[in-house]
């Protein structure tokens, strides 16, 4: 899995050939996003704790919850961009082969393990999630085999989908927490 993992990351397309047809390779797919999400959550929780801002229960909540948001991302996007990568521009695959592409393009965002490192960790950070956009443009590619120029556009329409979607879910349970929190004070009177 690390070998992949090191594919993935140097964007080498013969790798995404081969997890996007090997049905057995989503669980590892997967096993790369929690992985990943470990590291990054370690890195950021290490600086975390080096600075004060939070204490070691908070730091382990943080990686269980980061690590389970990954996965949902990781779920969502496959989906999104799988539906918009087939139904708007014409792609053909499946939604194993969109999971288990879009997990091992998860890679270079293992850099954030080094968050914790004051001035040069939030570069390397950065760094990871430019780096995680250009192999997500190559899995997308990959994936659906077409060009790059609709993997990009797939991948711009589903960011703004996601956004939408995340803003929707956001305001509502903002706005039903509002409410539950409105009634219970005026319950509680």
């Amino acid at each position: 899995m690390i070998d992949k993992m090191i594919r993935a990351a140097r964007l080498d397309i013969n790798l995404y050939e081969e997890v996007e047809h090997d049905e057995g390779a989503t669980t590892e797919a997967m096993m790369v996003v929690i992985l990943v999400s470990l590291l990054s959550g370690l890195g950021s929780g290490i600086g975390a704790l080096m600075s004060g801002e939070r204490g070691f229960v908070g730091f382990i909540m943080a990686l269980i919850v980061g690590t389970i948001a990954a996965l949902v991302g990781w779920a969502i996007a496959a989906v999104l961009t799988y539906f918009i990568g087939t139904s708007v521009f014409g792609g053909t695959a499946t939604l194993g082969e969109m999971l288990r592409t879009l997990g091992y393009a998860y890679t270079p965002n293992v850099l954030g393990v080094l968050a914790f490192i004051p001035c040069l960790g939030p570069l390397l950070s950065l760094v990871g999630f430019v780096w995680h956009l250009f192999a997500i443009v190559v899995a997308v590619r990959q994936a659906l085999d077409f060009d790059t120029t609709k993997a990009v556009l797939t991948c711009i329409v589903g960011w703004v989908v996601g956004m939408i979607v995340f803003a929707l879910i956001a305001a509502t349970v903002g706005g039903g927490l509002a409410l539950l929190g409105a009634l219970t004070g005026a319950i509680g009177r």
